[in-house]
Parts: structure tokens; sequence; C-alpha cells
């Protein structure tokens, strides 16, 4: 059987069955084991659905897939696989839950000071997650599981960062280096700033030449390395 949905109707099915079952998009995420925020994607009509989510979705909810006047379906946006009758699969990459494409979820870290720990917020709105080949985690040795992505608060890093860039932060690197960017919990907050040995300590150094309104701080025992910074996207040219 060839499946067709009309990309047009398929957010509104989502939304639809969702609420026929009385369902946030966070328990639905968590039945299908993805993010809340991929659910409202897919409700947003910014991503779609694999077939084989699509199937879950309606068996979980009880609503049927929408067909056609011929009672076929069939996903067609770039976010899921065709499902022809020949077995093989054409068509655009799914990029949900793709192992050759690991996603880096936007997020907020929560932190608190004096703590090495932290909490993760997960973002919602225009949150659509970052996505790489498995060969780009693989080259640098990265886990996209430890991999999130955060947005750069402030003009302390200019001209490298920008207010407003995204940076990719892989947590299980808090090994501190020389000259390296980090993000780090600092009493309480988080900063992104590089981390710079002299005079015998670790300091906290921003790149903004105006080192009066960026004074480099020195790092004590209630600084925590959260994770380095791995990746920039910035629309600043």
């Amino acid at each position: 059987m060839i499946y067709t949905i009309s990309p047009m109707d398929l957010p509104a099915w989502v939304r639809t069955a969702r609420n026929h079952r009385k369902l946030t998009q966070e328990q639905l995420g968590e039945a299908l084991g993805v993010t809340k925020s991929n659910v409202s994607a897919w409700e947003n009509g910014r991503h779609e659905p694999s077939f084989a989510q699509l199937k879950v979705i309606a068996a979980l909810t009880g609503v049927p897939l929408p067909t056609n006047d011929v009672g076929n379906t069939r996903p067609t946006d770039h976010g899921a696989l065709d499902e022809r009758q020949d077995g093989m699969e054409s068509g655009p990459i799914p990029l949900d839950d793709n192992p050759d494409y690991p996603s880096i979820p936007r997020v907020k870290f929560k932190l608190s000071a004096g703590v090495s720990g932290f909490a993760i917020e997960y973002l919602q709105e225009e949150a659509d997650p970052i996505v790489f080949r498995r060969e780009w985690f693989r080259s640098r040795r990265l886990d996209p599981k430890k991999c999130y992505a955060i947005v750069v608060s402030g003009p302390s890093m200019e001209p490298g960062m920008w207010d407003g860039d995204t940076v990719v932060i892989a947590t299980d690197r808090t090994t501190p280096k020389d000259g390296v960017v980090y993000a780090v919990n600092y009493e309480g907050e988080l900063v992104v700033k590089r981390l710079i040995r002299d005079e015998g300590s670790w300091w906290l150094h921003s790149d903004n030449t105006d080192q009066n309104r960026h004074p480099r701080k020195r790092c004590h025992e209630g600084v925590h390395i959260i994770g380095e910074v791995v990746h920039k996207q910035s629309e600043r040219i």
C-alpha cells in the first residue's frame, strides 16, 4: 500500500489525535521517546514525524491516519521517508530519532551556586534541534547524548561570539584546558568564558577587549565547568 498524507493536514492531525487522548505534548513525546519540542515542531509544521511514529500515534490515541479517496496514506514531508509497495525507501532523510543524524537539543541550564551539577530545561518555542551526521560527532570524538545547544548572552565574548549566537556544549568535557572556551557555573550564573592559566591559577577570561567592563575572574572552589564549547552558529558575518 502506498501512503499519502497532505503536508497541510498532518500538523492538525497530530494535534487532534493528541487532544483526543487528552495528552500533553510532553506526555506524547515520552510515549514516542522524543522531546516535547519534537511534538511542538510536528504540530507547528516545522518537522513531521516518521511513518513509524505516525502509526504509534494512531495506535496510542485511537485516531486513524487520514486517507485519500482510495484509502491510501503516506507522509510526504521532509521529516519522513516514503513507504512503497516494493519495500524500498525513497525521499528525504528522516531527522527524528535517526541514528545516522543525531540531533542536539536547544536548552537552558538551570544552575545553583556552589553546586557542580545542573538541570536542563528544554526550549519549546522555535527550538528545532541542531542536526549533524554521525560522522561529525565521530570525527570530533563527541557523544551526541552529552551535547546541548545554548544561546550566548551578552557581549563579553565579542567578536568571537556575539549576543544571540548558538553554541554547542559537550558536557562530558570538563577537564580545564588553557585557552579553551567553556560554559561555566560561576556562583550560580551561567557564563561562557575562555579558561586561562596564569599566576598558578585558572581564570575566566572574556575575549572582549574592553577589560574594564569585562574583567577576568579567578576560578575558586565554587566555580564548576559545565562543558566545553565545541561548535558555534552565528548570523553575524
